[in-house]
């Protein structure tokens, strides 16, 4: 007896059904997009329980005559491909021939449709897969498509679904994603009878993400600044980011779009955590509405049924242009940043930092003593204020009071004149709790974290060392052994160039054995092996594609934290004001290395709020 045989249509539906249509959200999603792929200039999406009693998507579309509405609910029928080569370069939302087939076979279907030019549209009943009713109708051009009992023959899929609440979640941000991807598209959503929102077409996307997320949101975000010529069938990278400081606990606020499709992708999430890098605190994800406009067959599509994944033929390409687009954003704000933080020039003052060259040279000529693990370990030079510029500490445990610098000593110069371009300028009043720098400016009241923008001067120089191939190497007293896996071996061996930029002294012994003589002078340590597998472990995670020049700031980061200024560090007013010019001329003065912010505003509209001065 045969044991194998050949489903029948229906049944190959539903088993198809199981891919495409996952739950009511799915079910808008592929109605919607087939609408966009219409040219569609207006949709409505009304829902009831969620979508589980009803999803209707109605468009203004070119709709359909007869015999395309038909053969559009047979399996892998299409007007998107005709051929295998199309695949290679697809420019719609929808191509399968799936969507509509396969929604069918598991609700009771109902297709209105009309072309502008027809006196009559067409209407076809479909309940569970079977078509009941292909008659004549009045609707309006475009298409209309109703379905209700979803899964209704199909109880053990039914069930899986959640809350209604929960379903209708989904749907409204399918919903949204869409809108976010088409902003000149009027879309209205209805829910159980109630309009939720109405989007006019719009033609600044800003003004679509002000729509859905709100003025606050949209005032938290910044253009992508991105070069305006792009070569025919390059990248073009567009859209809105969010300004440093701005970030979530998940990648949930992260919208990613390509050719005008929503997707998942590592690569892009990878360039985005990489392109913030430093702005960013760990374990926080950006803000991100990013469009990439590619050539289609640059990026496959058809990766899975849900169209949601995609894959780049050129990945590094794609992750060097958006790291380098990001990081151009965040640096071209900085003027805009520090322009309310303007300060007239000041006499000169002694550095707030030891010059590196200095420092690495004191720390490779004092005597060294080897210590139990055979590890030299120079007396490092702390990169900070000298002595000379902190008072001896309070003998009482009080908490320090208010900090106000002296007005004779050192004498302040003459004040100047506002300056003719509009920017304000900010006056220094004090130190609070000998760790934050109270200032006023034009907007209001400004706090310095006087570690955290320390920390920040600190790692700039130093990266800046590390790029130009100038950090020094101390030699150990006796030489390491590292033994490793064949597969990690292997890598190490790809990567011994970034690792000797660091300075650190490694080389191939053969058989999965390497030889550490030498670590960075900046560098104490307790036990080198330690340290050499955590900065491995960090380069494998980060990825290939990472930039080189960037895979020792982790290491440079940990290290200006313990040589920065601390909190009860007393600095005099002139060494404040070299603090805060050093910040103001760094390429990212926003936060420091970890991600932590160094300056926050206090408007004055906020603190009259606070004080009831205005509503």
């Amino acid at each position: 007896m045969s044991r194998v045989a050949l489903l029948s249509e229906i049944v190959a539906s539903q088993v198809a059904a199981g891919e495409v249509v996952e739950r009511p959200a799915s079910v808008v999603k592929e109605l919607v997009e087939n609408s966009l792929d219409a040219r569609a200039t207006a949709v409505e999406i009304v829902i009831q329980r969620g979508g589980i009693a009803l999803v209707r998507v109605s468009d203004d579309g070119h709709g359909m005559d007869r015999d395309d509405a038909l053969l559009c609910l047979e399996r892998h029928a299409t007007s998107k491909i005709r051929t295998g080569a199309d695949l290679a370069a697809i420019a719609t939302l929808g191509f399968r021939g799936e969507a509509l087939p396969s929604i069918a076979s598991v609700a009771r279907f109902r297709l209105a449709t009309r072309e502008a030019g027809a006196l009559v549209g067409t209407e076809i009943l479909v309940n569970g897969g079977r078509v009941e009713k292909v008659r004549d109708c009045g609707d309006a051009p475009g298409t209309s498509v109703e379905v209700r009992s979803l899964f209704f023959n199909l109880p053990a899929r039914r069930k899986f679904l959640r809350s209604e609440g929960t379903e209708a979640a989904h749907v409204e941000s399918h919903i949204q994603t869409l809108a976010l991807a088409h902003p000149a598209v009027r879309f209205t959503y209805v829910r159980d009878g109630r309009t939720v929102f109405q989007l006019p077409g719009v033609r600044r996307l800003l003004d679509r993400i002000r729509d859905l997320a709100g003025e606050e949101a949209a005032g938290e975000l910044t253009m992508i600044d991105a070069p305006r010529q792009v070569p025919p069938g390059g990248l073009k990278i567009s859209g809105f980011i969010g300004k440093p400081g701005v970030s979530r606990a998940t990648r949930m606020s992260q919208r990613v779009f390509i050719n005008g499709r929503a997707v998942e992708n590592a690569v892009v999430n990878g360039a985005l955590r990489e392109g913030y890098h430093t702005a960013l605190m760990k374990g926080r994800y950006p803000v991100s509405y990013l469009f990439l406009d590619m050539d289609p067959a640059a990026v496959d599509v058809n990766v899975h049924p849900s169209k949601r994944e995609v894959r780049f033929r050129e990945p590094g390409v794609v992750r060097e242009a958006l790291v380098a687009a990001v990081r151009r954003t965040l640096e071209a704000g900085r003027a805009d940043w520090t322009r309310s933080f303007h300060q007239a020039p000041l006499p000169e003052v002694a550095p707030l930092v030891l010059p590196l060259e200095q420092a690495q040279m004191d720390a490779v000529s004092r005597p060294m003593a080897p210590v139990d693990s055979g590890v030299i370990r120079p007396p490092i030079t702390r990169i900070d204020p000298p002595e000379s510029l902190f008072p001896p500490p309070p003998t009482s445990a009080r908490p320090a009071p208010l900090f106000v610098p002296p007005i004779a000593d050192p004498p302040k110069p003459a004040e100047p004149a506002p300056p003719k371009n509009g920017t304000g300028q900010f006056n220094l009043l004090g130190v609070l709790g000998r760790l934050y720098v109270l200032m006023e400016n034009k907007d209001g009241l400004v706090l310095v974290d006087q570690h955290a923008a320390h920390e920040r001067i600190l790692f700039e120089e130093l990266r800046r060392r590390l790029e130009a191939n100038d950090t020094l190497s101390q030699q150990l007293l006796f030489p390491l052994t590292l033994q490793m896996n064949p597969r990690d071996a292997d890598w190490l061996r790809r990567h011994l160039e970034p690792l000797q930029r660091m300075g650190i002294g490694l080389e191939d012994f053969g058989s999965g054995s390497f030889k550490l003589d030498s670590l960075p002078p900046f560098l104490q340590v307790e036990e080198p092996l330690s340290l050499l597998r955590e900065i491995i472990d960090a380069l494998q995670a980060a990825g290939s594609g990472t930039s080189k020049l960037r895979l020792g700031e982790e290491m440079i980061a940990k290290t200006v934290c313990r040589h920065a200024v601390k909190a009860n560090d007393r600095l005099r007013e002139r060494e404040l004001v070299r603090l805060l010019d050093d910040l103001l001329a760094c390429e990212l003065p926003y936060c420091c290395p970890h991600g932590r912010p160094t300056m926050i505003q206090f408007s004055y509209a906020e603190l009259e709020r606070k004080f009831g001065r205005r509503t």
